[in-house]
């Protein structure tokens, strides 16, 4: 009962000066709110990116041509092909676990169809690059394995690249000129959106590798390979025996540096999550000063109200409460006014997220654990600030309290 009653006391007080308790919770409103929000910000930037690594495919491991040293010549990461063809069939074959190989060949083009024309990029792939990167077909056909050993004059179009070319037509079967090359269209690819760097994934032609390298590209030699692993349990192993394969494979010796690059989605999403967690911790760590203001702010006109209420304090003591009781009527008050206002920032922090999410059209993601350790965190500042006050009006003398004017 002698809780209840001291619970009463501190509420009647906190509603004796409305305004003076709305603005005191203000600012552990606007630091709530503004945790959530700028946490929700970079929940939505860490998701966004960890998609769109998603959408490179599944359990991908990327092996690229490496830095090489010939005649005391060196060339850096890319600058000469290492990686053969040879070397990918040999990766289907000999590799457990490997669910797809697909090499690759780069190349930018100009393509005219008609009175059209578009720059986009020409990539040299085999029939396992689709469903590497979980690439559906909107309409046609993918080119088959006699399509790429005969090094057909066929292509798959990205959406971007069909609607420049066939902005009012149907391009499947229709024929395209890349770099002066009568290649024919067999499908149009789903759109992608953009890639995780920002570039158009759809401005894109997918050709058979071997067309890429005979008619496009004029080469022999591959910069990159793309390989699936089966499962997600299996990637360290085969990124381990592609390691070993290539090593074999290209005479390497045991103290010599590789000559080639493995990279797989893992290392990648590490990388990126490591950046937006740096980002998304930086934006809390300053939206946090709000709530330590917030707090201050409370302190502040605990200290206020125990001057204010001396007079009433030696009353209390005067017929029978104790210091203790003192202490946890102002600890409670304290409490309240960051417990209510961490509620209201918790509304304004959801409201806010999704407000920035409609005019800036930036992903935002409020997950439960931001909403449950902001709020803690919130009642914590009321404790820690509210503390001081109520420790001050529990020791004040009952004979000085009532003399106070």
């Amino acid at each position: 009962m002698r809780y209840f009653v001291i619970f009463k006391a501190a509420f009647r007080a906190l509603r004796r000066n409305k305004m003076r308790t709305i603005l005191t919770m203000l600012g552990i409103i606007i630091g709530v709110g503004a945790v959530i929000a700028m946490v929700g910000i970079g929940n939505g930037a860490k998701a966004q990116v960890q998609a769109r690594i998603a959408a490179l495919g599944q359990n991908v491991i990327q092996v690229f041509s490496g830095s090489i040293n010939r005649g005391g010549v060196r060339s850096g990461f890319g600058g000469a092909g290492t990686l053969t063809v040879e070397d990918a069939l040999a990766m289907g074959r000999e590799v457990p676990g490997v669910a797809g190989v697909s090499p690759e060949v780069r190349s930018g083009a100009q393509a005219m169809a008609g009175n059209n024309n578009w720059f986009t990029s020409v990539m040299g792939e085999s029939v396992d690059y689709l469903t590497i990167r979980q690439w559906d077909l909107a309409d046609g056909v993918m080119f088959s394995d006699s399509d790429t050993r005969s090094a057909a004059k066929v292509c798959v179009l990205g959406k971007t690249v069909a609607d420049n070319l066939f902005p009012d037509d149907d391009p499947i079967g229709k024929i395209i000129r890349i770099r002066n090359v009568p290649t024919k269209v067999l499908g149009v690819l789903k759109p992608k959106g953009a890639s995780m760097f920002g570039s158009d994934q759809d401005d894109v032609i997918l050709v058979p590798y071997t067309t890429g390298m005979k008619r496009f590209a004029g080469v022999t030699m591959l910069r990159s390979i793309n390989v699936q692993a089966a499962s997600a349990e299996e990637m360290a192993d085969v990124q381990k025996s592609i390691g070993d394969l290539l090593r074999q494979r290209h005479r390497i010796q045991p103290n010599a540096d590789d000559d080639f690059i493995l990279r797989n989605q893992q290392e990648i999403a590490e990388t990126m999550s490591a950046t937006t967690d740096v980002m998304t911790a930086l934006l809390a760590a300053i939206a946090s000063v709000s709530l330590l203001v917030g707090g201050i702010g409370i302190m502040n006109i605990m200290l206020v109200s125990v001057t204010e209420r001396t007079r009433e304090i030696g009353i209390r003591m005067a017929v029978g409460a104790r210091a203790r009781d003192i202490l946890l009527q102002f600890l409670i008050e304290a409490v309240v006014l960051s417990s209510t206002g961490g509620i209201l920032g918790i509304l304004c922090g959801i409201g806010g997220a999704k407000l920035i999410t409609m005019i800036k059209e930036w992903p935002t993601l409020v997950s439960a654990n931001s909403i449950i350790i902001a709020f803690a965190f919130s009642a914590a500042v009321g404790v820690f600030f509210g503390f001081y006050p109520a420790r001050k009006a529990s020791q004040l003398d009952p004979i000085d309290a009532l003399r106070y004017e």
